[in-house]
C-alpha cells in the first residue's frame, strides 16, 4: 500500500477512534504491512524450511504463539478501553457543572488502574496461573505497605474524601490553618495553593481534611470590616452619617447587601466605628482595592466635614506633694513608718 494511502486510512481511523489511539491504529496498521511484506518475500524465495526450521529451535508452538497474540490484544484493549472511558468521563463532566476536575482525574484514575487489574488477571489465566495463591500475598503484601505508608495512604484516603465532600475547587480563595491562598491544583495525594506571594504551597491532603477550611470564594461576596476611629467630642451619629455617604460612592464595593457604620466600643482615645461592607467574587487584589477605596473616601468625606480621627492620647495630672496614691499602704510589702523610725 502506497505510504499516502497508509496516511489516509490512519486518519480515517482517528475521526471514530480517540486521539492517541488513532495514532496507535495507525502504528498498528503498519506493523501488519510490514509481516505481510515479509511474509511475501519469504514465499517468494522459497524460504518457509528455513522458517520452520528456526521456529522449532526457538521454541515457539502454535499455543505459545496464540497465547502471546491474546495476552498482547488483552493489554492493546485495556489500551483502548482506558482510553475510551476517558474520553467518556471527559465528555460527561463537560456537560455536568457539579463535577469538578478534581472528581474527574480521580474517576479516570480508578477506572484506568481497574481496566489494567482486570487485563493482567486475564492475562494470568490465559497462561495458566493460580491466582488463589496471588491473591493471598497481594493480600499480605497490602498489609505490610499499609503498616510501612500510613501517611501515604492516608492522604490517598482524603483525597476521595475531598472528591466527594468538595469543600472547594481549582482557583477558589481558601484559608486551611495557618496557610491562605488561591487553589491551583487538588491531586489525590496533595493540595497546593498558591499565596500572595507567588510561592506554592504544598500541602498533604489528609492535613486538609483534618484542618478548618475557609472557602472566601464559594458564596461569592464576601463582607469586610474595618475599624475607623473618631474623636470623643465629635458626634457619633453625624460620624456613621458621613461615612455611609463616603462608601455609597465607593465603586469597588457591593450595592447589596448595603454598607453599614457600627459603633463598636470605646477605645483609650476615641470612639471606635466599624465600617461594613460587601465586594463581590472576592479575590485577594479585590478585597485589598476595596479596603483601599473606602478608606481614601472616609478619609477625605472626614476632612471635609472636620471630623477628625485622634492619636492615641494618654490624660497626666499633678498630685499635691506628700499625697500617697490611694491604696498605696495596701501594697503588698509596704509597710507604715513609724514616728521613731
Amino acid at each position: 500500500m502506497p505510504p499516502g494511502r497508509l496516511r489516509r486510512v490512519g486518519e480515517r481511523l482517528s475521526d471514530y477512534v480517540p486521539t492517541p489511539l488513532g495514532v496507535l491504529w495507525t502504528r498498528l496498521v503498519q506493523l501488519a504491512v510490514v509481516l505481510a511484506a515479509g511474509l511475501v518475500v519469504v514465499t517468494a524465495w522459497e524460504q518457509d524450511e528455513t522458517v520452520r526450521g528456526l521456529v522449532a529451535t526457538v521454541g515457539i508452538t502454535p499455543g505459545l504463539l496464540g497465547r502471546t497474540v491474546i495476552t498482547v490484544g488483552l493489554f492493546f484493549g485495556a489500551s483502548i478501553a482506558s482510553s475510551v472511558f476517558a474520553e467518556a468521563v471527559h465528555g460527561y463532566s463537560r456537560g455536568a457543572a457539579e463535577i469538578t476536575d478534581h472528581q474527574e482525574e480521580i474517576v479516570i484514575r480508578v477506572g484506568n488502574v481497574a481496566i489494567l487489574v482486570l487485563a493482567a488477571a486475564s492475562a494470568l489465566t490465559l497462561w495458566g496461573q493460580d491466582l488463589s495463591g496471588l491473591l493471598i500475598g497481594a493480600g499480605f503484601l497490602g498489609i505490610v505497605v499499609g503498616m510501612a505508608a500510613r501517611q501515604t495512604l492516608g492522604s490517598m484516603i482524603a483525597g476521595f474524601v475531598l472528591m466527594f465532600s468538595r469543600p472547594f475547587t481549582i482557583g477558589d480563595w481558601v484559608e486551611i490553618a495557618d496557610d491562605e491562598g488561591i487553589v491551583t491544583n487538588i491531586t489525590i495525594m496533595n493540595t497546593r495553593l498558591k499565596n500572595f506571594d507567588g510561592e506554592t504551597i504544598v500541602i498533604p491532603n489528609d492535613a486538609v481534611t483534618g484542618a478548618a477550611i475557609t472557602n472566601r470564594s464559594e458564596r461569592g461576596h464576601l463582607r469586610i470590616r474595618l475599624d475607623i476611629n473618631v474623636d470623643y467630642e465629635t458626634d457619633p451619629d453625624r460620624a456613621e452619617e458621613v461615612a455611609l455617604e463616603a462608601m455609597d460612592g465607593v465603586a469597588a464595593i457591593a450595592d447589596s447587601p448595603p454598607p453599614q457604620v457600627v459603633p463598636k466600643r470605646f477605645g483609650d482615645s476615641a470612639v471606635v466605628l466599624e465600617l461594613r461592607f460587601w465586594i463581590d467574587n472576592p479575590t485577594p487584589p479585590g478585597r485589598w482595592r476595596a479596603i483601599s477605596a473606602v478608606v481614601e473616601a472616609v478619609k477625605d468625606a472626614f476632612d471635609r466635614e472636620d471630623i477628625k480621627i485622634p492619636f492615641p492620647q494618654r490624660e497626666l495630672s499633678n498630685r499635691p506633694a506628700g499625697q500617697r496614691p490611694v491604696g498605696a499602704a495596701d501594697a503588698p510589702g509596704e509597710v507604715e513608718p513609724r514616728p521613731e523610725d
